[in-house]
């Protein structure tokens, strides 16, 4: 998966508001700073800026950085004390029951599979997602999950947890990408052609960001479009998907 061009949403003498493509880091990666990242990307364009919150490589969306110290401390305390507005588009497999809802419960590292997190009974960081859909599909929901937490994976185990895992996730799902071929009932391609897919990813992004600004001290909303891959696939979902 190529990256696609880094949008700049937003900026002022204290933030930074980024739309990332799917397929790039938010920080410097600790084995190979070379590789691309957003920090990386801005600090080449700024005189200073500091990571605020992250997202997974393979999620697009907003990123919020902030340019100065003060700033940086402002925006960390309201990401700390769940000050912040996040919704995430998310495109989850089947039909899910009922128009919103919320999963509340503890998620924990997985005990024998690093990198994965499970939901546990006790000893676990509280995580809550607030849900809603706005989209039906046959064979797919899409959905606006709005996270109170900010906890690694959260919004994939809840799914998952549902019966509802993600349409592409390798790690919850065992599903690395979605085909023409699964959403068009009469596809067909010609004998020497190879299908390739509609998107090979998280359908998962980062959609809408609410801050308060750490100069102003006002409400500011910020929105992120759906990248190429996305947006293709929910328009041939809509298109075939019905």
């Amino acid at each position: 998966m190529k990256p696609q061009k880094i949008e700049l949403l937003y900026a002022d003498e204290a933030i930074i508001i980024v739309n990332k493509p799917p397929g790039i880091l938010t920080i410097p990666d600790r084995h190979d700073p070379a590789i691309p990242n957003i920090l990386g990307y801005l600090r080449d364009r700024y005189e200073s800026v500091f990571t605020v919150h992250r997202i997974d490589r393979e999620t697009s969306g907003i990123l919020c950085f902030a340019r100065d110290e003060a700033s940086h401390r402002a925006l960390s305390m309201q990401f700390q004390d769940r000050l912040v507005d996040k919704v995430y588009m998310v495109l989850v497999q089947g039909t899910v029951l009922g128009e919103e809802g919320r999963i509340e419960n503890y998620l924990a590292d997985h005990p024998t599979i690093p990198g994965r997190m499970v939901i546990v009974k006790r000893d676990g960081k509280k995580s809550i997602t607030e849900w809603r859909v706005t989209e039906r599909f046959r064979h797919f929901t899409l959905l606006d999950a709005h996270i109170k937490t900010g906890r690694q994976h959260q919004i994939r185990v809840h799914f998952k947890h549902l019966g509802h895992p993600l349409a592409i996730d390798t790690m919850y799902a065992n599903k690395d990408k979605l085909m023409l071929s699964e959403i068009k009932r009469k596809f067909t391609i010609s004998e020497n052609a190879e299908e390739q897919p509609i998107m090979s990813r998280l359908t998962l992004h980062a959609h809408q960001l609410g801050i308060t600004h750490p100069l102003t001290g006002e409400r500011v909303h910020f929105t992120a479009p759906a990248p190429k891959d996305f947006a293709a696939l929910l328009t041939q979902l809509g298109k075939w998907g019905k």
